[in-house]
């Protein structure tokens, strides 16, 4: 009888404290978070748990970006097996079904058993023990019925694209509206694309970390070419251990290659005072800093005035400023939709990297299609507006001023400028 007991004691245990592999548990962690708190998920994955090992970490960025750029679709099938809406799921349950269908039907290396069962331990570890059948339940009918296909739903073209790239519909009616269904498709597609690894090289010896990542992890395939779009720019792959080591000590530094073509545009020289009207978190900022700098020494470099609207905002600017060794960046805070606290006609360049939708930006943070709403692009490009407006008269005569979003709208762009 004492034996029976202890072996039941034994087995609840393990009903609660079920093993999950520690690239789950953060993957979970990192959506929870995403979801429930408005986060992120680009500054939560560079900066996760650094006793992960690699492959974990891979593991993690795999199965974080592929739940956020498939969740629709990934929703429409769960809800067809499930017979109820996500929405009326527990956060935990929708998101343990997610990480396990994704698994399914998307990761050809993960045995189907082994995405059913993590997924109902990360259900059991949320405290959700209620639930693990029904997760188990919808999983396995999704592994029996692997050929469905949730576009056969879909009553429009226009539908079914957005169910088939995970899209609001409404942002598929409006691409396809101005650019064509087929072209406003491949643009959805594109956007569900893992994006290159992008980056820009601080360090004076440019040949030497270019050696330094081509002789790095020697055991993978190292690739590391110059960008075919942005000057001075690079693209890497299979170099991630030592890239990353090289972007924390700020002798690199990781960005898209359309972000690094606005410094170029600015085009900064030797002696010159140019305005950041939104500067934080800083990626162009210091760009423009360090171009300045290979132009000019000491008083004769760039002198970037950077300005936000959150002091907390320009804290993180400075510490980048400080990895990249950028000496000339005053940082001040002002709204600038309300004035800018300069004099006329007081810099050589005015850059407004302005505050929009980013919608050019949705393979790095697949997220922010489901956070926007159709008036948010007229509400934005009003602010863009006035923004523009108050910097232009700060610009000297025979000067520069640069506009430039991340978004692709009209609405934000053409018609802004």
């Amino acid at each position: 009888m004492s034996k029976t007991k202890n072996q039941t004691s034994k087995a609840r245990a393990g009903e609660t404290n079920e093993r999950v592999s520690p690239a789950r548990v953060a993957a979970f962690e990192v959506l929870r978070r995403v979801e429930s708190e408005g986060a992120f998920a680009a500054p939560l994955l560079a900066t996760m748990n650094e006793k992960l090992s690699g492959v974990d970490r891979a593991l993690v960025y795999e199965l974080v970006m592929g739940v956020l750029r498939h969740r629709l679709w990934l929703d429409c099938v769960i809800e067809f097996f499930a017979e109820r809406a996500v929405e009326k799921m527990d956060a935990g349950v929708r998101l343990a079904l997610r990480l396990g269908l994704y698994q399914m039907r998307f990761l050809e290396r993960v045995p189907a058993s082994a995405a059913v069962n993590e997924s109902v331990a990360l259900v059991r570890r949320a405290r959700l023990k209620s639930a693990a059948g029904f997760v188990n339940a919808v999983l396995r009918r999704a592994g029996r019925e692997a050929v469905y296909d949730p576009t056969v739903r879909a009553k429009t073209d226009a539908e079914r694209i957005a169910i088939a790239t995970s899209h609001p519909l409404w942002l598929i009616e409006r691409w396809s509206a101005r650019f064509g269904a087929g072209e406003a498709a491949s643009l959805a597609e594109a956007n569900n694309r893992t994006p290159p690894v992008a980056f820009r090289i601080n360090d004076k010896d440019e040949a030497g970390v270019i050696a330094e990542l081509s002789a790095a992890e020697t055991n993978a395939e190292v690739i590391i070419e110059r960008s075919a779009i942005t000057p001075r720019a690079w693209r890497a792959k299979g170099a991630g251990t030592t890239l990353q080591n090289m972007a924390r000590d700020g002798r690199i530094y990781l960005q898209d290659e359309a972000s690094q073509l606005v410094a170029h545009v600015v085009a900064p020289r030797a002696g010159e005072s140019i305005l950041d009207v939104c500067a934080a978190p800083g990626s162009k900022t210091t760009h423009i800093s360090v171009f300045g700098e290979a132009d000019g020494n000491g008083s004769d470099g760039v002198s970037v005035v950077a300005g936000d609207l959150h002091s907390h905002r320009l804290r993180v600017l400075r510490e980048l400023a400080g990895r990249q060794q950028c000496k000339r960046i005053f940082p001040v805070v002002y709204d600038a939709e309300q004035g800018l606290p300069f004099r006329e006609n007081s810099f050589d360049a005015v850059l407004v990297d302005a505050p929009c939708s980013g919608t050019g930006t949705l393979r790095h943070n697949p997220e922010i299609r489901w956070r926007l709403a159709p008036s948010d692009i007229e509400d934005l490009a009003r602010l863009q507006a006035r923004i523009l407006a108050n910097a232009a008269t700060l610009v000297r005569d025979g000067g520069r001023l640069i506009y430039s979003t991340c978004s692709i709208e009209h609405e934000e762009n053409e018609r802004v400028v």
